[in-house]
């Protein structure tokens, strides 16, 4: 049984101290050459960036604890049969491009498979579906209710190549585009390249606490943007799919901590992040208890050839968050 809610709440601000340090920087030690495989050093920048923002905001710290709350409710009131079981949502949403040549501005094409994948990963209707292990099908989340259809793609050409996680992309006045009304749209921008610390952020994502603002969506390098891009390891879209699924607030499965909590009571506990593709079974012991892990969940860092579910228990919280009472409930009106 993983911790309750309250307990590792607490830990959130303190999971990831290691990796909050030069986020307003590009680091000096950052390679300069683009990737041709995603390296060890290669992260997703989101729970890194929500930690500087929780720190700098109490009330968005006041607001999680609130969203954390009421998805506990949402998920209680599920299990007592008093939400509807369809929950259907479809999420409209604008791409900003931002591109330094043609090789970066990636094609109408891409765009669209990236909106595919999406689709299908959602609904569980991609190919690698049958690779689910027995022993977690009946946890996969099947069709989860949440559709995505492309609304429009903004282009804009600059000469800047390299940007930080910080959220300059997202505004006009720093070189960047506005986002198209957040509260209703999932805006998503495509940067060149994002070097961070002794290696680069794949994408990052604002959390449910973040609805509406400014700067909420999700960040992407154009590599990791649809399928066919030119990262071996990393070519089918599911990158964007690991950020979506922060912006509809999942947490990485192993829970930013050693043996730590996602909050998703049915995926297993594991001591941290995988990558590569892992053997299965990959057994792991956390706090005495040896277990199979789910490296094939898409909030792993496994490669995409490897990511293939989400749980039905991440379902019940992606549906929490854009409920007609949820955070995200503005992503229903369109």
């Amino acid at each position: 049984m993983k911790k309750t809610v309250l307990g590792v709440l607490i830990t959130l601000f303190v999971s990831c101290a290691n990796e909050t340090e030069n986020l307003n920087t590009e680091s000096a030690n950052a390679n300069t050459d683009q990737p041709t495989m995603a390296a060890k050093g290669a992260i997703c920048g989101s729970d890194v960036v929500r930690q500087r923002f929780l720190s700098e905001n109490p009330d968005a710290a006041q607001r999680m604890f609130k969203i954390e709350n009421s998805t506990a409710e949402f998920i209680e009131q599920k299990k007592m049969g008093r939400v509807l079981a369809d929950g259907s949502v479809e999420i409209p949403v604008i791409f900003n491009v931002l591109y330094t040549n043609a090789g970066n501005n990636i094609s109408d094409a891409r765009i669209n498979s990236q909106i595919d994948v999406l689709n299908k990963a959602f609904a569980s209707t991609h190919a690698n579906v049958s690779n689910i292990p027995a022993e977690f099908q009946t946890l996969n989340a099947g069709d989860t209710k949440i559709k995505f259809r492309l609304a429009q793609i903004n282009r804009k050409s600059t000469t800047k190549s390299r940007w930080a996680p910080d959220d300059k992309m997202k505004k006009l006045t720093t070189g960047g585009v506005d986002a198209t009304d957040p509260s209703k749209y999932l805006n998503i921008w495509v940067v060149d390249y994002m070097p961070y610390q002794s290696g680069y952020v794949l994408g990052y994502a604002t959390f449910p606490e973040s609805a509406g603002l400014w700067n909420d969506g999700v960040v992407m390098m154009d590599e990791y943007v649809g399928e066919g891009g030119p990262i071996a390891t990393h070519n089918k879209g599911r990158v964007t799919v690991h950020e979506v699924g922060h912006y509809l607030n999942l947490r990485h499965i192993w829970g930013d901590a050693n043996c730590g909590n996602d909050f998703a009571d049915d995926t297993p506990q594991q001591i941290t992040l995988h990558r590569g593709v892992p053997s299965y079974p990959k057994m792991e012991t956390c706090g005495g208890v040896s277990r199979s892990v789910m490296f094939m969940n898409y909030m792993d860092y496994s490669d995409e050839t490897t990511l293939f579910m989400f749980t039905k228990n991440q379902n019940d919280r992606m549906q929490a968050s854009v409920s007609a009472n949820g955070p995200r409930a503005g992503l229903r009106i369109l």
